[in-house]
């Protein structure tokens, strides 16, 4: 049986969850600026709790962003600083993707344009749908202006909305059946996505864990 760590800081949120021997724990908490303080805590609370000690974990599961940038970085140190001591794996799960789940688990909803609100105007951006369970990329990840998001031009059926850049839906290029503007990314959700890439043999060495702010692409300039 395999046994995943999985965490998130990447916004508001501070949330961890743990699957082991086929079941399911979490704990999940809005915290904002407090994340620092409390994820390990809450990451040792979990394993006791359901008597699983550290050197029991196959691989450690994160939220690599986009998301805030120290959100971003708590979350990392602290699964390279588990991963290396304890000589295992990481899975670094995608913000957005982790939104798409959440509304798949929460609502059923099998298309979801996922936002998070990325400050100076713009949001974090990307398109997934449902694949045997699992919330597939459609497109790219993409950081850009409210007015110049858009769905998949090639697929049928209703779009969900999940993430805080839906609170720009005004402004927001696109239509969708319905949104939650509220919704934050889950430990439980990074578990599940972190879960079948596993099954994948998509896991990487610590040095791996990395951030992805999607900002860097835009900050570097193109070649001509």
């Amino acid at each position: 049986m395999t046994t995943l760590l999985a965490l998130d800081t990447a916004t508001e949120a501070c949330s961890v969850a743990l699957l082991h021997d086929g079941k399911v724990t979490s704990h999940y908490e809005v915290a904002p600026r407090l994340h620092a303080q409390k994820l390990l805590p809450m990451i040792k609370q979990l394993l006791a709790d359901s008597g699983v000690a550290l050197s029991a974990l196959d691989a450690i599961a994160f939220g690599r962003g986009p998301g805030a940038f120290t959100g971003v970085r708590i979350a990392i140190g602290v699964v390279q600083g588990l991963a290396f001591a304890l000589e295992r794996p990481v899975l670094p799960v995608s913000n957005l993707a982790a939104l798409a789940q959440g509304a798949l688990r929460e609502r059923g909803v099998q298309q979801v344009a996922a936002a998070i609100d990325a400050r100076m105007d713009e949001v974090y951006w990307g398109c997934y749908r449902a694949e045997q369970g699992e919330m597939r990329l459609i497109g790219q990840e993409m950081v850009l202006p409210p007015e110049r998001v858009a769905l998949p031009q090639d697929l049928d059926g209703e779009w969900f909305g999940a993430g805080t850049g839906w609170g720009y839906a005004e402004r927001l290029a696109v239509q969708v059946a319905a949104s939650d503007a509220i919704a934050l990314p889950n430990a439980l959700d990074i578990l599940t996505l972190a879960g079948f890439a596993w099954a994948r043999g998509e896991a990487v060495v610590a040095e791996q864990a990395q951030p992805v702010y999607l900002r860097d692409n835009v900050a570097t300039p193109k070649a001509r």
